[in-house]
């Protein structure tokens, strides 16, 4: 039985700079990490760092990572997938990337070229950005992101001490209500008060939605 089709030697992880080690007490596994960020975060994380190089953990770079993967997610968010695009390059250009040693970073930069059209795209014109959602999310499944409903991701679940997503929603309903009565004080102050713990709303035609920030 064949063990693997490709060996790969990756760089280290170290964290904050220095090198990981149990006597340097900065050790910990993926599942410690697992339990405090999603697993498509972690995923981009490793892969915005080209596979030969080390790679440097810390909360920060976890952080930005999440903030690249919510771009991904705000641009497909609230657009019905259709077939990807066809007719442009991002894909020839994104299979170049990955074909040159796995060059990661070079295709992350092409999926946010394709964002930076999308979202004009949903602005202009609904049918091509449909058409470049579908792309963006089969470009992000090859590396094994935005697998998940925009939605989904953007709230999450909340952590300890954090508003339950029923609380926001019901804030919602009450922030709705006071503007149906023109009390728009009361408006905005529900909506600073969800902003103050890191609660985004989004008003459209079709209502409001929110997601929290990364």
């Amino acid at each position: 039985m064949k063990y693997v089709n490709t060996w790969m030697h990756a760089g280290a992880v170290r964290v904050n700079s220095e090198k990981m080690s149990k006597s340097l007490g900065n050790f910990f596994t993926i599942r410690d990490v697992l339990e405090k960020y999603d697993a498509e975060v972690v995923r981009m994380f490793l892969s915005s760092v080209h596979y030969r190089s080390y790679i440097d953990y810390s909360e920060e770079s976890l952080k930005e990572a999440r903030s690249k993967l919510e771009r991904f997610y705000q641009a497909l968010n609230d657009v019905e997938l259709g077939e990807p695009a066809e007719g442009n390059d991002y894909q020839q250009r994104f299979d170049a990337a990955m074909d040159d040693d796995f060059n990661t970073p070079q295709a992350f930069a092409v999926m946010f070229e394709l964002v930076n059209e999308l979202n004009t795209a949903k602005r202009d014109n609904p049918e091509k950005a449909s058409a470049l959602a579908a792309q963006l999310k089969q470009l992000g499944g090859i590396l094994g992101l935005l697998q998940q409903r925009p939605a989904d991701f953007l709230q999450g679940e909340a952590k300890e001490g954090e508003l339950s997503n029923d609380a926001i929603e019901a804030m919602i309903q009450q922030r709705a209500d006071a503007k149906a009565n023109k009390d728009y004080a009361e408006s905005d102050r529900i909506r600073d008060e969800l902003a103050s713990q890191g609660i985004i709303l989004k008003d459209s035609r079709e209502g409001t939605s929110w997601y929290r920030e990364g």
